[in-house]
């Protein structure tokens, strides 16, 4: 006993449905319609204008390629530079961490070095690259 077979739509018929269903979405966009004249009112708050920060009260630092710290021209462990970030804070808490990374520095020193001056709230913070090493500063 033979059974019987569904026939297989052919590829003409998918092909229409592909195509009433694109027409369709096209129509429902046309018949939405979208109002491009119309804008969203944001009430954003006023930009706060650039504090600058007098060079006396920045704490410099610079990571050498190998990750050493050093500050006023001489290598300081990461917990001997948390407290002399902790103690400039408490004497002036708008006092400014600025950190030169040697290039060849690894991202994970600078990446602890951010990370201690965020649990410090530090106010300001800067990072640039140096030259070769970095020499410290003051």
């Amino acid at each position: 006993m033979k059974l019987p077979r569904k026939k297989r739509p052919g590829f003409a018929e998918l092909t229409v449905a592909s195509d009433l269903a694109f027409l369709l979405i096209i129509f429902f966009i046309l018949v939405a319609g979208f109002d491009s004249g119309t804008a969203i009112l944001l009430s954003l708050p006023d930009p706060a204008p650039p504090r600058l920060v007098p060079p006396e009260e920045i704490l410099r630092f610079a990571m050498t390629a190998d990750g050493t710290i050093v500050h006023g021209g001489s290598p300081v462990g990461a917990g001997e530079a948390a407290a002399i970030i902790a103690l400039a804070i408490a004497a002036n808490p708008s006092v400014a961490v600025a950190l030169a990374v040697d290039p060849l520095a690894a991202w994970q020193g600078v990446v602890s070095f951010v990370e201690t001056a965020q649990e410090l709230d530090v106010e300001a913070f800067s990072f640039s690259l140096s030259g070769s090493g970095g020499s410290g500063g003051s």
